[in-house]
């Protein structure tokens, strides 16, 4: 499959953009409704952590910077969100796109780029991951906004 990098550059761009759309004008009681670990601020800690994986591990080789507070489970992404401002959730999701968006720039699609330990993925691979991954959790704010 001919993947265009346009195209998948902008599906995620547009993707990041809704979801930094969708959470600008959140209070942190709205953040955090309805209280549980499916919240907006969940959500957004989430992806905040997904984009910072996708950079330190996947496209700089470096360590995880959040493996220890994720060591409490899969569900932990989504609690801490539930501890921070609701600012402090969108700027550490803006700066982390922002670290990814600039460590891709200047990466052919077809780099191979190491993940998971040993395995090797391209960088093609890495932008899907991404889409998927931010177009499922678009759909679950949109579903917790309401909009």
């Amino acid at each position: 499959m001919s993947l265009d990098r346009a195209q998948l550059v902008d599906d995620l761009e547009l993707l990041r953009a809704t979801v930094a759309w969708k959470c600008s004008e959140l209070t942190d009681e709205q953040a955090r409704w309805p209280g549980e670990l499916m919240t907006a601020a969940g959500i957004l800690w989430h992806l905040a952590l997904v984009e910072n994986a996708m950079y330190d591990v996947v496209v700089t080789g470096q360590p995880e910077r959040w493996a220890e507070r994720l060591e409490a489970g899969r569900d932990a992404a989504f609690a801490v969100g539930l501890d921070l401002p609701v600012e402090e959730l969108r700027s550490a999701y803006q700066d982390n796109v922002e670290l990814c968006r600039e460590a891709l720039a200047d990466r052919s699609l077809e780099d191979p780029v190491g993940f998971e330990g040993d395995r090797l993925v391209t960088v093609a691979t890495v932008v899907e991951y991404l889409v998927k991954e931010t177009a499922r959790h678009l759909e679950l704010l949109r579903e917790l906004i309401g909009e």
